[in-house]
């Protein structure tokens, strides 16, 4: 379900803003505005959605307008022209009272540099903004020392902010937006001011969290490395103006121009390729309740294969080989029991190729790629894994045109 809309946002810095939005819709560039007008264009026509749900990372080079846009999704800078709708209220209609009592209900926001109050203690920081709402004291203390706990604070409620290191000051500013429980969580480059190790623990534990609250999150970075992480999807800009939206592995493998392909090169394929990009749809499985070694045999001769999965209603239960089916059904077995192998390697489908390396290299069996009721979705086998990868090679060299496809070999 679509959370925010953002329709052909515009913002200019200067006292020209009309004249330099004129000359903007007439086609003119962004410096051809600022040398007549002396107005920058900050953001150039933007437009995108995020779902309900979603972290969805804003990312570019340093004056790219991803700090601009962000803050125009809260009105904390106005924007010149355009529309920002949040579940149906289209913010830039909001009169100031309206603006503030929609902000203190459904967005909070994290800052790079912690905005913590030194005379106020940790908790008191927290309950900052339920205090200015208003909120019955007992009730802002009680949902303070919660969101604490909620990123690993419990405990240092009554130190004051100048006693923390810098990742946990900057777990108070999470706190003190989680504690508003907003729908929208506005991230402005929050980790970009923490040490690497701090910054790398601070990104897992959003994740952590964002797997438990389900926000819906507008991330801003300029660290590649750190949208590809957290975002769901990435806004990628240039220069006030959004140049391409989509997955991390979509940008990456079909980036949609020259700027894009370079600010993307360095990146490490095998940490953006996921399970649900190279696995093999699974046509025939053995089903627990009916079928006995020779059934199972007969599919995997049909298909090819000489392993099969085994599902149980709707979940996926086990491995059978055609080896050990030969055996049983010499023996007489009609059942799959005594041949199930249960200790299947199983990932979610946006498990990345780093980690699905050491899972193949154990063992030849297939990995099974599951959903979150343990149904099948496919398989990823080492041939799959190293081929996609080499074809994604393949294209870079080829200059971004598909190679010709790589043998398939099933499990």
């Amino acid at each position: 379900m679509e959370k925010i809309r953002v329709e052909n946002l515009t913002k200019i810095f200067g006292h020209q803003p009309k004249a330099a939005l004129r000359m903007l819709k007439e086609g003119a560039g962004k410096d051809k505005i600022f040398a007549k007008t002396r107005n920058t264009v900050a953001v150039n026509n933007a437009s995108f959605s995020v779902n309900e749900g979603e972290i969805i990372v804003i990312m570019g080079l340093s004056g790219s307008g991803k700090s601009t846009l962000v803050r125009c999704l809260n009105r904390l800078i106005e924007p010149t022209s355009g529309n920002i709708i949040i579940d149906g209220v289209n913010v830039l209609d909001l009169d100031e009272n309206a603006l503030r009592h929609f902000r203190q209900q459904h967005l909070g926001m994290v800052f790079q540099n912690f905005a913590l109050f030194p005379h106020r203690t940790v908790c008191e920081n927290v309950e900052f903004g339920l205090e200015v709402r208003n909120t019955d004291p007992a009730e802002r203390h009680g949902r303070a020392l919660k969101a604490l706990e909620q990123v690993g604070l419990k405990g240092q409620e009554d130190q004051m902010p100048a006693q923390l290191s810098g990742g946990m000051q900057q777990r108070v500013g999470l706190a003190r937006a989680l504690a508003l429980d907003p729908d929208i969580m506005l991230m402005d480059e929050a980790f970009s001011a923490l040490d690497p190790l701090i910054r790398r623990d601070m990104q897992d534990e959003l994740l952590t969290l964002q797997d438990e609250m389900q926000k819906t999150i507008v991330f801003i970075s300029h660290d590649l490395d750190e949208a590809i992480k957290l975002g769901d999807r990435i806004v990628l800009m240039k220069d006030g103006a959004i140049v391409q939206v989509g997955t991390a592995e979509e940008i990456l493998t079909n980036p949609a121009d020259d700027y894009v392909a370079r600010f993307v090169e360095d990146v490490d394929m095998t940490k953006v390729i996921n399970a649900e990009s190279v696995m093999k749809k699974v046509e025939i499985m053995a089903y627990y309740k009916t079928d006995g070694p020779k059934a199972a045999l007969r599919k995997m001769q049909k298909a090819g294969i000489t392993k099969i999965f085994v599902r149980k209603g709707q979940r996926v239960v086990g491995l059978v080989t055609a080896d050990n089916a030969v055996r049983a059904a010499k023996r007489g077995d009609k059942t799959l029991d005594s041949i199930i192998d249960s200790n299947i390697r199983t990932v979610s489908s946006d498990t990345s190729a780093i980690e699905l390396f050491p899972l193949l290299a154990e063992s030849n069996d297939p990995v099974a790629v599951i959903d979150e009721n343990e149904r099948m979705q496919g398989i990823v086998n080492r041939a799959t894994l190293l081929g996609a990868i080499a074809d994604t090679l393949q294209i870079e060299e080829n200059g971004g045109q598909d190679a010709p496809p790589t043998e398939e070999i099933y499990a």
